[in-house]
């Protein structure tokens, strides 16, 4: 799937809808498969904060430290990048979907699981800016798909049970299945209505998977990896300035989303020829290191550069220097830019939404804004301009908010409308001018012979 695509949805094969009892068996299945993907996920996610925890705390701590000192700064993204290359050319499937690609919830077949666990591992804990949702979607599929070898399913099938899995694996990190249900009926919407009944498993799969995670509780850090903002104040109304704010709150989104995509493209397509995979991961793992100490050194910390952004949302509202919020954002965009291209392994969804709540802040600092506003602007425009969705990050916008944000809906609209508008725009005028570059080198190769 290309970089300017959504994430896809496992298209059906066969060409009739599941109907009668084998649709019920697998709504069924869908049921069952949801408790051991939840399971999965709680593991994987406890085992990423407890090394993040023992990277980045225990660590500093038993050397003497009160924070990550600079040798760790820049030595851990490389200890990682070591990790993702050994996962990457030793096991099967590459690690896992290239996050510059954007989100992709096709079948993860079951001998792949491995090496996407331990690509993840070295990315996420080690401070590179990506998050864990892609690699949950993969292993979820992983655990749908297993369970299909004791059971009798056509490949129409198959594809439902593996939605199922990565549904289940997502849930929480997306506050339920409701974020992970628009997300998927909106990326294959052209689909009809033969998509709702192919999710519907899905669903099913999600809400038995949030519920164990709801029953876990805060074990092992689960609630440390979760989108949560405690503490907004309530908003009330809907302020003309507001809606002003949020409409350019998501056209500076989509421009840095742009920025984003065409420099790591360009890291993506020249870094392997020019250095190798291995070249390019140790490369781009001391860039990012780097970038962190130099953001550091001028004042912020090195866990808002580093790492996925989930845990930093709640407290990036509250910063109060412009300078600052200014250096994060490009510290992060630039890391990001590097985590994306340089071949780690990871989603994409999270660390955009913080650079969409960090350009909002600004407006908390310039305007006196409201917290709570900032976020949903923030989140919905950073979601739509990456994702190049609307209806997802609306959905998310109003549960990062709570019922104390409920009157946020209008200047998240307008913030998402803003950046999906102006995504697809840039998305055009990039695409045209490609066409017109290789019109010129096909005529220039045509015209080579004559001359």
């Amino acid at each position: 799937m290309s970089a300017s695509e959504p994430p896809e949805p496992a298209e059906p094969a066969g060409a009739s809808p599941i109907s009668g009892g084998a649709y019920l068996r697998l709504i069924a299945l869908g049921a069952l498969i949801g408790i051991p993907a939840a399971l999965l996920a709680v593991g994987f996610l406890a085992l990423v904060h407890q090394l993040e925890e023992w990277l980045w705390t225990d660590l500093p701590d038993a050397l003497g430290y009160d924070s990550a000192p600079w040798f760790l700064v820049i030595g851990l993204p490389l200890v990682g990048a070591a990790i993702v290359y050994l996962a990457r050319t030793l096991l099967p499937g590459d690690g896992g979907h290239s996050p510059l690609g954007g989100l992709n919830a096709n079948p993860t077949p079951p001998r792949f699981g491995l090496g996407v666990a331990l690509a993840a591992l070295g990315t996420l804990p080690f401070g590179i800016v990506l998050g864990p949702e892609a690699p949950l979607i993969a292993l979820g599929s992983v655990v749908g798909l297993s369970l299909t070898a004791w059971v009798r399913l056509n490949e129409e099938e198959r594809g439902v049970v593996a939605i199922g899995g990565s549904f289940a694996a997502i849930a929480a990190l997306f506050g339920g299945p409701l974020v992970a249900g628009v997300l998927l009926i909106e990326a294959g919407i052209a689909k009809g209505r033969a998509l709702i009944a192919a999710l519907v498993p899905g669903l099913v799969a999600a809400a038995i998977g949030y519920t164990i995670f709801v029953g876990v509780g805060d074990w092992g850090g689960i609630d440390a990896q979760k989108l949560s903002i405690p503490g907004l104040p309530a908003y009330h109304g809907t302020k003309l300035r507001d809606l002003a704010i949020a409409v350019v709150v998501g056209l500076l989104a989509a421009l840095v989303m742009a920025v984003v995509r065409r420099l790591g493209g360009a890291i993506a397509e020249r870094g392997p020829r020019r250095l190798g995979l291995a070249g390019l991961l140790f490369g781009g793992a001391l860039a990012i290191g780097l970038l962190t100490q130099v953001a550091v050194w001028l004042g912020a910390e090195s866990g808002q550069v580093l790492f996925s952004g989930q845990s930093s949302v709640a407290t990036l509202t509250a910063e109060g220097s412009v300078g600052i919020v200014l250096l994060l954002i490009v510290a992060k965009g630039l890391a990001y830019t590097v985590s994306l291209s340089a071949g780690f392994r990871g989603g994409p969804i999270f660390p955009a939404i913080f650079l969409g709540v960090a350009l909002a802040t600004l407006a908390v600092i310039a305007f006196d804004i409201s917290p709570t506003v900032a976020v949903a602007i923030g989140a919905a425009a950073g979601m739509a301009a990456q994702s190049r969705l609307l209806f997802a990050p609306l959905v998310l916008a109003t549960l990062l908010t709570g019922t104390g944000g409920l009157d946020t809906g209008p200047a998240a609209v307008l913030a998402a409308s803003a950046a999906w508008v102006a995504t697809m725009a840039l998305d055009r005028r990039d695409a045209a001018r490609q066409q017109a570059n290789l019109a010129v080198l096909q005529d220039a190769t045509a015209a080579a012979p004559a001359r």
